[in-house]
């Protein structure tokens, strides 16, 4: 019955598309009213890189804090074509591009999922990834990315290509840029150790050597600056305790009410966050189950993460992907609602407006604890998996 629904509404999957961008685009009204200030961010200082003044200029035009260039100086010289636009077209360029990312980000899900059942990537799953992407567009992490013009949905949609590529070389090349542009994507190293991708990893650790290599060609004194004096320092990406970083740190800092930075409560959280991890992992592997094993990586890369922002959560799109096609079991279905509501829900921009500042840690315990609501999943994610994929051999009969 369920195989049935999902094959009539996917027939209709391309205009469900083409309205949900259309409405999409409706929301956003004129692109000259378009904020997307992260976007702006890079827009207006990456070319500061040019005269050594990449970390020192500040953009002051924002509402809650002045806003400073946070990524490594090779990022800044990714940026600079984009600089050379006016500002309207960069903005309608970086909505364009984001959005053919999701559908790639999706497409690519799909394809591992189509490809461990041994089934061609045919027009059932092509109209799959359009359809996910419909519903995809008006998700928390997607509407943030997009709303602030982020950099999220290309740096995710490219690092998972790259991790699960064939070739070794571009799959290291892949993830070790992606580190370069953004520290973040570093973590995906330990998917290619589980796996065994050795020459991956090693590609990897080359392609960030060259990215730091050439900033400090481009500009020594950004780069001395960056990666000796400025690399760790938290505090200047933003507001560790806002309820809009959803890292371990975060949620921790606002449940005791003061930022917890490395002492013993971090410690201990991301010690089980790392057994829960290495358990999941050993499972993900024996199955032989690609896109858990990427998951499982993303997730305990955000529950460590200093900061996480809500928009960073992209990973769930997969997450969900992978509960719903990869395993087919009804437990995994309802956490798989369980991530759709929360993601959905809006629920980071609720705690937002409850919050009196961004940069208050204390607040009510119903804030607290609701404020755990990405890093208490992910968690109950990574602890569900060794069970979740012992269901992949007990599966329904609705399954295929």
């Amino acid at each position: 019955m369920v195989e049935q629904f999902e094959n009539r509404v996917l027939r209709f999957a391309p205009l469900v598309l083409c309205l949900s961008l259309g409405v999409y685009a409706w929301t956003l009204g004129n692109p000259a009213d378009w904020g997307m200030i992260d976007l702006k961010v890079y827009w207006s200082l990456a070319p500061n890189l040019l005269t050594g003044q990449l970390y020192s200029i500040n953009m002051p035009f924002t509402a809650d804090f002045p806003l400073p260039f946070t990524y490594p100086p090779f990022a800044a010289m990714v940026f600079l074509p984009i600089s050379a636009l006016p500002w309207i077209a960069a903005r309608v360029l970086w909505q364009v591009v984001s959005l053919i990312c999701l559908w790639w980000l999706v497409r690519t899900a799909l394809k591992l999922l189509a490809d461990k059942v041994e089934q061609p990537f045919d027009v059932t799953w092509s109209r799959r990834a359009l359809l996910w992407t419909a519903l995809c567009v008006w998700c928390e992490p997607v509407r943030k990315t997009l709303d602030f013009g982020q950099i999220n949905l290309v740096l995710v949609a490219g690092v998972f290509a790259a991790m699960v590529a064939v070739r070794q070389s571009v799959a290291g090349l892949g993830v070790g840029v992606g580190a370069g542009m953004k520290l973040t994507p570093a973590i995906s190293g330990l998917y290619f150790l589980v796996t065994r991708r050795w020459r991956a990893a090693a590609w990897s650790i080359a392609g960030f050597a060259f990215t730091v290599a050439l900033g400090f060609v481009v500009s020594a004194s950004d780069s001395w600056r960056y990666w000796f004096e400025l690399l760790g320092a938290a505090d200047r990406v933003g507001p560790v305790g806002s309820a809009i970083n959803q890292s371990l740190r975060g949620a921790l800092s606002r449940t005791l009410g003061y930022d917890v930075e490395t002492s013993w409560p971090w410690l201990l959280a991301v010690a089980v966050s790392g057994a829960l991890t290495f358990f999941a992992l050993r499972n993900a592997v024996r199955a032989a189950d690609a896109l858990a094993a990427v998951v499982i990586v993303q997730l305990f890369g955000l529950l460590v993460s200093p900061i996480s922002w809500s928009h960073h959560w992209l990973w769930a799109i997969p997450v969900v992907l992978w509960l719903i096609y990869g395993i087919r079991h009804r437990r995994a279905l309802v956490l798989a609602l369980v991530w759709v509501v929360a993601t959905g829900s809006d629920v980071i921009t609720f705690l937002i407006n409850q919050q009196p500042s961004i940069w208050e840690i204390p607040r009510p315990w119903p804030l607290a604890a609701l404020g755990w609501v990405y890093p208490a999943l992910a968690l109950i994610t990574l602890a569900a998996t060794p069970a979740l994929l012992r269901d992949q051999e007990r599966r329904p009969q609705w399954a295929h």
